[in-house]
């Protein structure tokens, strides 16, 4: 009977057959350890010529390492570990024997080594862990967002439009239409959808044309936008919080075997509850200035500012009420203070930089027409998101929350680069 190795728990002392690769070997002529996963879990395959037969042995003997194999065997508990399972294996059938040595060994190798042999680099423990987290996380936000009365709503990846401004767009030549753009953020669109769904959400890749090399940035990476008409920017914070609650206590429930294998310390993210702590951008620029830092009203946080207002702090920080001279045309004025709009930064913790950028988007047509003129984006492109608020505008707002920042926060991974697949960046393409 073939089955997976997250299940073999379920068939102590029966015989099974676990296919997928040996991904390491102990031992020599008498016992050998194999190390084995399938792409669901780990598991040790224990060869002796005793248990095993000669057969077994000769074969346990030639496999060589990321070798493709099927082993049979009864599954055991093991003596000392709880909740840890061993197959005492009875047969070896080889899939694939692998000719050359493998690339990735247990030395150090260097980030472009690695980054280079992606390819291989994502069967190693950790990148397994990584990848499995993030999977987590996005079925987290599909569950957030299905028990709060959102739907999914699927945004075009090509557009006319810029969301943020045109220069940090990839250009395309699109037939005899003229100048597309790779997405920056499907939120104009959603804007348009939740007049029909009240609240939508999108999940996918942008696009950013960003000359950045940080550890935290990426030119393709994967955005969730959510809009939400009738919210306005207290309650849009509120949604934010509680989203990133929800996903946390998720990981710790379900990713507890993961985060060991990436040995991250899961106290700090045991602490992560509701209500955040919220930081005017005036208060937040004094308390930095308090601490040391040099920044001056009317720029934004860089990379160190955003660690000085978390380190004092066990949850992640909003920071709102921007001026409004840094910050996109859509984003709505501050009735209090018309130098200001009602938008949000959420910093995570542990140096974990921005998560999630958000706002109550503007809902009057003269003051949008007013914003967009001044930012030099009128013209056709942009009427129909004019259109908008010239039938049945309400107050509304929305923010995007970028996935591999969040699952490398999460993970506790410093540079996003390992938090995506085939990371896309300026220096790199391939694989």
């Amino acid at each position: 009977m073939n089955i997976l190795i997250k299940d073999a728990k379920n068939h102590v002392d029966k015989e099974i057959t676990i296919r997928g690769w040996m991904y390491n070997r102990r031992g020599s002529g008498k016992i050998y350890f194999l190390q084995l996963r399938d792409g669901t879990g780990f598991i040790q395959g224990i060869v002796t010529s005793q248990e095993s037969g000669e057969t077994a042995m000769k074969i346990a003997e030639q496999l060589t390492m990321e070798s493709s194999v099927k082993v049979t065997g009864i599954i055991t508990k093991h003596p000392k570990q709880e909740d840890t399972f061993e197959l005492q294996v009875r047969g070896i059938e080889i899939v694939q024997l692998c000719i050359e040595e493998y690339p990735i060994s247990k030395k150090e190798h260097g980030p472009d080594f690695l980054l280079d042999n992606r390819h291989l680099w994502l069967r190693s423990g950790k990148q397994w862990a990584i990848q499995k987290v993030r999977d987590v996380v996005i079925q987290a936000i599909y569950d957030f967002y299905h028990q709060n009365g959102f739907i999914k709503v699927d945004t075009p990846i090509l557009t006319p439009n810029a969301c943020e401004g045109s220069t940090t767009l990839f250009e395309i030549d699109y037939f005899d239409e003229g100048t597309m753009f790779l997405s920056q953020s499907g939120q104009l669109y959603l804007e348009a959808a939740i007049m029909a769904v009240g609240r939508g959400f999108d999940f996918g890749p942008t696009f950013r044309a960003e000359k950045s090399k940080t550890k935290r940035h990426l030119t393709e990476f994967w955005m969730m936008d959510a809009e939400a008409a009738f919210v306005e920017h207290e309650e849009s914070m509120e949604i934010q919080e509680n989203m990133m609650c929800f996903i946390v206590e998720r990981c710790l429930t379900h990713c507890q075997k993961e985060l060991k294998i990436l040995e991250r310390d899961i106290e700090p993210l045991k602490k992560i509850k509701a209500p955040f702590t919220r930081l005017t951008y005036t208060e937040a620029i004094k308390k930095l200035n308090e601490m040391g830092s040099d920044i001056k009203h009317g720029e934004d946080l860089g990379n160190d500012d955003e660690g000085l207002l978390t380190q004092d702090s066990n949850v992640p920080v909003f920071v709102h009420k921007w001026p409004r001279a840094i910050k996109p045309f859509y984003m709505k004025v501050d009735p209090e203070n018309p130098e200001l709009v009602l938008n949000d930064d959420l910093i995570g913790t542990e140096g974990a930089g921005e998560l999630i950028g958000g706002s109550q988007r503007e809902d009057d047509y003269e003051t949008l027409k007013t914003a967009i003129d001044k930012e030099g984006l009128n013209g056709p492109e942009y009427q129909w998101y004019l259109d908008l608020r010239k039938y049945g505008s309400v107050p509304h707002s929305g923010f995007g929350l970028g996935l591999e920042r969040t699952v490398g926060w999460i993970c506790g991974v410093q540079h996003i680069r390992e938090t995506i697949p085939f990371p896309r960046m300026i220096n790199r393409n391939r694989p």
